[in-house]
């Protein structure tokens, strides 16, 4: 398990990644307007869409249409449309 994101109120969101296989990331606060997150991507910070909220998932990289979508190293669903990276993954776009 890692916990990605410093912690206080510095220009990144908390988030968290449990497995090293997951393609997701939960984000842990509730900083709506801020659109980074910490040590989540395959290259360390990345950028994410503003507004996800507290306890939702992000995607870490590019995600297909009908791919697994991985959280706790199991797969919670598949994308019913394309998702990108640092996009909210949510009922909208998983099933």
């Amino acid at each position: 398990m890692s916990h990605a994101g410093p912690a206080g109120r510095s220009g990144k969101r908390l988030s968290l990644k449990t497995h090293a296989g997951d393609n997701v990331a939960t984000v842990l606060d509730d900083r709506l307007d801020c659109t980074r997150i910490g040590g989540a991507g395959p290259d360390g910070d990345m950028e994410i869409v503003a507004g996800v909220p507290f306890g939702h998932k992000v995607a870490l990289n590019d995600i297909a249409a009908g791919a697994e979508v991985i959280k706790y190293g199991v797969v919670i669903g598949h994308a019913t449309s394309a998702i990108r990276q640092g996009e909210h993954v949510h009922v909208h776009n998983i099933a």
